[in-house]
Parts: structure tokens; C-alpha cells; sequence
């Protein structure tokens, strides 16, 4: 079965690469249930699958990775984003509270994470995120800026 990661790669079953990341099988699968429990998770915690997507979108952007970009486009057409969620994806900070604040995290842990601080964390709960929220934004980033490195190592392999 293709993967999300397979198919950010651009893997298909034909591919020697494909065959070898199924030679560590609880790797492939322990990322996709990373992927939908970041992005899809059977309690929200009050951050909505379209935030996460369109959250999911701007650091894709922010690390360059045209075809996530692309996929979580599609992901957040399905979800039926609002026009500040658009705004969030596309990478503006012109954005109402919370908003604002999610994304001058997310892109200072995306694009500058060496610099990120404890009081970047307060900055998230006065601007109305509870612990849980914290916590679960972070999977997200994590995840999503883990994805985007793998997918870029897995189409420099296959390129090579």
C-alpha cells in the first residue's frame, strides 16, 4: 500500500526505494498513525482538522516542498476552510488572535527552531491555547517538518 509518505516522494511499488522503506515496516506505519493522529485525531482538542491542515500547508510552504503544498491544498478544500484558515495556509500574518500568534509560532519553529524559548510557549497560552492545544500543535509541527525532510531525503535517493 502506498503511503502519504510514499506518495510525497513520488514512491510508487515499482520503485526499489518503496521496497526498501517496507524493510523496517513499523517505520511506514508508525508515520502514517503519526499523520492521522496530528492531523486528524479522534479528539481535536479543539484545534479543528482545517487548522491543522492549513497549519500543515504553511509549513510546507515555509519549507519549500511544492508537492505538499499541493496535497494539503487538497486536503483543506474538503474541509471547507475559512477565508483567515486560507490566509493562515498561504503563509500571511495579518490574521485575527489566535491565529496571529499560531502562526508566528509555527513559523519561528519551522524556520528558526534554535532561537525558540519557554516564554514562546506563554506567548501561545495568553493568547488562549490550553496545555493539551500546546502540546498537540507541537505534534503537529513536528510531524509536519519531520515529513517534509524525509520526503526531500526520499526524492534525493531516488533521484540518485
Amino acid at each position: 500500500m502506498i503511503d502519504a509518505m510514499d506518495k510525497a516522494a513520488g514512491l510508487s511499488p515499482e520503485d526499489a526505494l518503496f521496497a526498501t522503506r517496507r524493510f523496517r515496516p513499523e517505520f511506514v506505519q508508525g508515520a502514517e498513525e503519526c499523520r492521522l493522529s496530528v492531523l486528524r485525531p479522534a479528539n481535536d482538542q479543539g484545534l479543528a482538522p482545517n487548522l491543522r491542515v492549513a497549519l500543515a500547508r504553511r509549513m510546507a510552504a515555509l519549507n519549500a516542498d511544492p508537492v505538499l503544498m499541493a496535497e494539503y491544498d487538497v486536503q483543506l478544500a474538503q474541509l471547507g476552510p475559512t477565508e483567515q484558515l486560507m490566509a493562515l495556509a498561504r503563509g500571511e500574518t495579518d490574521l485575527e488572535e489566535p491565529l496571529a500568534t499560531i502562526a508566528r509560532h509555527v513559523d519561528l519553529i519551522t524556520l528558526t527552531p534554535k532561537i525558540a524559548e519557554a516564554s514562546h510557549i506563554v506567548l501561545l497560552a495568553q493568547a488562549g491555547l490550553n496545555n493539551p492545544q500546546i502540546v498537540a500543535l507541537s505534534e503537529l509541527i513536528a510531524f509536519v517538518n519531520f515529513q517534509t525532510r524525509v520526503a526531500t531525503g526520499l526524492r534525493l535517493m531516488r533521484s540518485a
